[in-house]
């Protein structure tokens, strides 16, 4: 899926936060979103069927937490650039976000243009 934009699957439990992200996928020039999944299971399925270049993920998703799943679809294709999303501070994240393969981790009420540019940014100077 590249046609020079930024593909982005959004994954959360909650539909009002994917609208919100949605929103801040709209406003972020170059970024697009491909797909919006509710689950842990669903967003691996999803990034296996779409290859999306970029995955916004909720640690907090039920049966399959967003950390197994950032796991499996970094595993299965290393490029794609994860972010966790979430209400914890960062201190206070489960120990294995660190270990996930996430690129980062914004609070949600953090998640603007800005930081989706800096995260793609800083993914692209280290590749």
């Amino acid at each position: 899926m590249n046609d020079g934009r930024v593909s982005v699957l959004i994954v959360d439990d909650q539909a009002p936060f994917r609208s919100a992200a949605r929103a801040v996928v709209a406003l972020t020039p170059g970024f697009e979103v491909a797909a919006e999944a509710e689950s842990g299971e669903e967003a691996v399925a999803t990034a296996a069927a779409l290859e999306p270049d970029f995955v916004l993920m909720d640690i907090n998703l039920g049966a399959m937490s967003g950390i197994e799943a950032a796991r499996i679809i970094k595993e299965a294709r290393p490029e794609t650039v994860v972010v966790l999303v979430s209400t914890y501070q960062a201190d206070d994240l489960p120990a294995d976000a660190r270990t996930c393969g996430a690129t980062a981790y914004v609070h949600k009420e953090e998640l603007e243009p800005r930081t989706l540019r800096e995260v793609w940014g800083s993914h692209a100077a280290s590749a």
